[in-house]
């Protein structure tokens, strides 16, 4: 039964705190102390057992009256990083062990350390996405009614998770999230409340927004996955890539980000290519395939670059011809959906190319911080061959301006999307997230405790060479980043009004350039 493992790893978590502290005083009673005096000292060992395991291991938080949670651990908590091991070998029954480190728990409203930087403005967007649930809190049937697409319900209790799976996912998108999360939880022991989740791991988002609005309305079910866009609700999370695409050899972040910077420096961006670059699987969109046809051809040059990534072919020549960080060799690199959001963006982003973005419909966790022309170069989604002719030849007539806008994007990636940002993220998404829960999460019946060693001990293959390769080795001894406030209703006006009108601005250039050729040819 759940209850009683929580029992059992408690047990286990007391007895490892209190041998450490007995094997540190057993010396006192080898002392040649008269009867009176042992018994002194023993009991004076046994108070002190008790007092120590009392103020430092075992503070229980009250959830009186289902109030809101708010249990982390504050930058105090901790002094020094804590390795955390590994060891298949010895740990063939893939038990989950107990937590051999110790931790305070605090209540209180913010995890910030005056010490700690102020995330990245991205962040922000926490606030948004978790504003429809400000006001009622989330309740328990309100997470129940999000199972309806769901893959599979987390569950995290005193810093622990619990899976129950309903659907397997394509590939193993699941298998990498949950990896993420368990990562999130040995980067930062203790520090999230209690809370449980569903997780869809399908591309687009369903929680319709015109569901729920009106008067009556209820409030929707909290529903996380990958992407959102403005008709939506679903809560955005890091996708499962950042540590490692093991289906089509795509590595942790951490590592690609190093060898996408290395990329770089191969080819300066004058030297590159003059063209708009895109390689991937045209065949999952309608887009994509409309994008094919701006391809150069005997008739026309587009000034663009376009081809068919073969994912069959590529798997039976060992990913001879897919590695990210040698594809940085053309001044301009497209992005274009697919059935929703791509995972390919911020590959895309960090190229120091300028990133051509064909007007998405979808947004992922960080993308809402990216302004037009300041990090990309907007390309209009019903003109697409003509707008991807314009920006090219635009870039080539402006190159020092071109070449700031990759390079601001470029370093957005490598300085804002690190994976400690990526962890901050999800640390305060899931914190302010469990802040709301109005009942005291439970481990479900039907769930089996989840840790590194039940997953990268039985993996095999890339997926196991990822796992180990993005394993997070030591807690983190300090605090997360700082969030930043929510947006007020004048300043998220005027962020979208800026973008707005830097687009409509490149649509005039646009305009006017298409206008001078047609009376050239008059």
């Amino acid at each position: 039964m759940p209850e009683n493992m929580e029992i059992y790893h408690q047990l286990q978590d007391m007895f490892w705190y209190g041998s450490g502290i007995w094997s540190h005083f057993s010396g006192i009673l080898t002392w040649p102390l008269k009867k009176g005096h042992a018994r002194t000292a023993m009991l004076f060992v046994i108070v002190l057992l008790f007092g120590a395991f009392i103020s430092v291991r075992w503070i229980s938080v009250s959830f009186a009256g289902a109030s809101k949670q708010k249990v982390v651990i504050s930058s105090r908590g901790i002094h020094g990083s804590v390795e955390i091991p590994l060891d298949c070998a010895a740990n063939r029954t893939q038990i989950c062990p107990a937590r051999s480190f110790p931790t305070t728990f605090e209540t209180v409203d913010n995890d910030n350390s005056s010490s700690s930087p102020v995330c990245p403005d991205y962040f922000r967007w926490i606030h948004e996405d978790l504003r429809p649930w400000k006001e009622t809190g989330i309740t328990k049937e309100m997470v129940e009614r999000a199972k309806m697409t769901a893959n599979f319900r987390l569950v995290i209790v005193k810093g622990r998770a619990y899976l129950e799976t309903f659907l397997k996912s394509f590939q193993t998108r699941d298998v990498f999230t949950l990896w993420g999360i368990l990562q999130l939880l040995n980067r930062y022991p203790g520090r999230l409340p209690d809370l449980e989740l569903m997780f869809d791991c399908v591309d687009w988002p369903v929680v319709q927004a015109r569901d729920y609005e009106g008067p009556h309305a209820t409030a929707p079910p909290p529903l996380f996955r990958y992407c959102g866009d403005s008709f939506t609700l679903d809560i955005v999370f890091p996708d499962w890539t950042f540590w490692g695409w093991s289906e089509v050899n795509i590595k942790p972040w951490e590592y690609l980000l190093k060898k996408l910077r290395e990329g770089n420096e191969r080819i300066k961006w004058i030297d590159r290519e003059p063209y708009a670059y895109w390689k991937g699987n045209p065949d999952v969109a309608l887009k994509r395939q409309e994008l094919m046809k701006c391809n150069v051809s005997d008739k026309q040059d587009w000034n663009a670059r376009l081809y068919k990534q073969d994912w069959r072919r590529e798997v039976q020549e060992g990913f001879k011809q897919s590695d990210l960080s040698r594809q940085c060799i053309h001044r301009y690199k497209i992005y274009i959906e697919g059935s929703a959001w791509s995972v390919s963006e911020k590959y895309i982003l960090a190229c120091n190319s300028v990133t051509f973005l064909v007007k998405p419909q979808y947004y992922d966790f960080y993308t809402r911080g990216l302004q037009p022309i300041h990090h990309y170069w907007p390309i209009r989604e019903d003109d697409k061959c003509r707008s991807i002719k314009f920006a090219v030849d635009w870039g080539n007539s402006h190159k020092g301006k071109a070449q700031a806008i990759g390079k601001r994007a470029s370093k957005f990636i490598q300085e804002e999307l690190k994976m400690d940002y990526v962890y901050d993220y999800m640390f305060h998404l899931l914190n302010e997230y469990g802040k709301l829960f109005k009942y005291k999460p439970s481990i479900p019946e039907q769930a089996t405790e989840l840790c590194s060693e039940r997953m990268a001990c039985p993996a095999e293959g890339l997926e196991k060479e990822f796992m180990m390769d993005s394993r997070v080795k030591a807690t983190k001894d300090t605090s997360p980043c700082t969030m930043p406030p929510s947006f007020d209703l004048v300043s998220i006006r005027s962020f979208l009004r800026r973008k707005e009108n830097s687009i409509r601005q490149v649509e005039l250039w646009e305009q006017k350039y298409w206008n001078n050729l047609n009376i050239l040819h008059l």
